[in-house]
């Protein structure tokens, strides 16, 4: 399993980022895909799940008509489109693959890419 993140940066409040998230080693299509994020300090946060086959996403409360996920099954790509940021979103974010059914807190992951909200 391998994931590559990308996309992050520093950002000013209300402002947008598009993270992309490259996977390969399994069957892309088949397997349910998370995002997660963790800020600092903090522990490791569910984020986002997209789930296979075309069954739609769901969202952390907190990020709900800010972020969407979106896949693309032929590129074996993630991607995670964050608009109106807040200082509060600033975190590492990683994509997540249950590979093996796992949940989002044991999915294997990427190394991440930062993601800062500061003016």
């Amino acid at each position: 399993v391998q994931l590559v993140e990308s996309g992050g940066g520093l950002v000013q409040p209300g402002g947008s980022l598009r993270l992309s998230c490259a996977a390969s080693g399994f069957t892309f299509s088949s397997v349910n895909m998370y995002w997660v994020r963790q800020a600092p300090g903090k522990g490791l946060e569910w984020v986002s799940t997209i789930y296979s086959g075309g069954d739609g996403t769901s969202y952390k409360d907190s990020v709900q008509g800010r972020f969407t996920a979106s896949e693309d099954n032929a590129k074996k790509t993630l991607y995670l489109q964050m608009n109106s940021l807040k200082p509060e979103d600033t975190a590492v974010y990683y994509c997540a693959a249950a590979v093996k059914g796992e949940r989002w807190s044991q999915a294997p992951r990427g190394q991440g890419t930062q993601v800062t909200v500061s003016s």
